[in-house]
This record gives structure tokens, C-alpha cells and sequence, in this order.
């Protein structure tokens, strides 16, 4: 497992972009939208092979989605630090000895990008976001990190807060030995700490 991202969730995506370019200083980036599940998003980069992502439910879809808003975003209201991403290099593996509120796998393209990610079935985020989605991704394109801007951003902590927090750090920890993960046993609660231009800040 590799931390790949982080997202914001939200109602609306404007609204996401502004909560993160103020509490960071950074400019979020264009990004693409996700038609099978009616959403759209903006990116910037945290580093190599990493990025951040703020999503919301996309006004202009045409349709209905597939299935369930993914990301917990059926119920978002104001922008959160909602959902971390994790890549493994077999979903389907990490799935089958991973506990069963990881969701199952779907499989997503937009453009030259294509990836297969865990989503349970009603949209919802395992333990509410305190697991990681998993996903892996698919093809020969580059990682999109490496079509963002440099800002000189990069995560230097991840704060995990929920009342299994020693459970999913068992699960997770054997796979993820990433020294910025730290759990806390307490009410769901995300917060990122960043290393920026502007000295560290922090988000949740």
C-alpha cells in the first residue's frame, strides 16, 4: 500500500476550492469529472506519486449516476477533510483480506487515466472515512501528480481520529508503514498537516 490522496468532500465544488486555497495558500488545479457517478473535481499536487483532491456531486451531470454518490457525498454538506486514498497493486487481493466495509471494486476511466477502486455499495466510506479507500491503478499513463503544477506542498502528517482506532490501525499498518499516519481513539476525525511556502498548516 502507498498513500495516494486526499480528498475534500463537499456539496459544492466552488465552495471546496475556496476552503482549501484559504486554509493552504495553494491554487487547486483543474481536474475532470466521474459520470458514472454524477461528480466532478480539482487537484493539486502534493508530491511524487501524490496529490489532493477536492470532489462534489457535478451540477451539470446528465442522468442519473449508476450507483450511490461514492465519498460518503450523498450526505456532504460543508468541505471537510473527508476520505484518504490508498494504491495497492492488487485490489482485488487487498479486498479479499481486508474487512468487508472496504467496499467492492469498480472500474473507472476518464481519458487516458484508468484505475478499478473499492466503493461499497451504498456510497458510504468505510468506518466513515477513518479506513482508506483502496484503489489500484490501471494502464501505462503517468500517475496524475505528475500532470500538477509543483506549489511546494507536501503532507507531513495525517491524523486519524475514531473510536476503532486501534482496529484500523492493525489493518492497516502491516501494509501502510507511513511514518505521517498517526491514530487516535476518539470521534471520526481527519486532520492533514502540510509543509507549504507559507509554513505548516493544517486542514480537516
Amino acid at each position: 500500500m502507498q498513500l495516494d490522496h486526499l480528498a475534500v468532500t463537499c456539496a459544492d465544488l466552488g465552495e471546496g476550492v475556496a476552503y482549501v486555497e484559504d486554509a493552504l495558500g495553494v491554487t487547486v488545479q483543474p481536474g475532470g469529472q466521474h459520470p458514472r457517478f454524477g461528480t466532478h473535481n480539482r487537484l493539486f499536487r502534493l508530491g511524487p506519486g501524490e496529490y489532493f483532491e477536492v470532489i462534489a456531486p457535478d451540477p451539470s451531470a446528465t442522468g442519473a449516476p449508476d450507483q450511490p454518490l461514492w465519498f460518503g457525498l450523498a450526505t456532504a454538506t460543508r468541505p471537510r477533510l473527508g476520505n484518504w486514498i490508498v494504491r495497492v497493486p492488487d485490489l482485488a487481493l487487498a479486498l479479499a483480506t481486508g474487512p468487508v466495509e472496504a467496499g467492492d471494486s469498480v472500474a473507472m476511466v476518464r481519458g487516458d487515466l484508468s484505475w478499478d477502486i473499492a466503493v461499497p455499495p451504498d456510497g458510504s466510506l468505510a468506518f466513515g472515512g477513518a479506513f482508506p479507500t483502496l484503489m489500484s491503478w490501471q494502464g501505462t499513463a503517468p500517475h496524475p501528480s505528475t500532470r500538477l503544477t509543483d506549489q511546494g506542498i507536501s503532507l507531513t502528517v495525517l491524523d486519524i481520529s475514531h473510536p476503532q482506532a486501534a482496529a484500523i490501525a492493525a489493518m492497516i499498518g502491516p501494509h501502510l508503514p507511513d511514518p505521517r499516519l498517526r491514530f487516535h481513539v476518539g470521534s471520526l476525525a481527519l486532520q492533514a498537516t502540510f509543509a507549504t511556502p507559507h509554513g505548516p498548516r493544517t486542514l480537516s
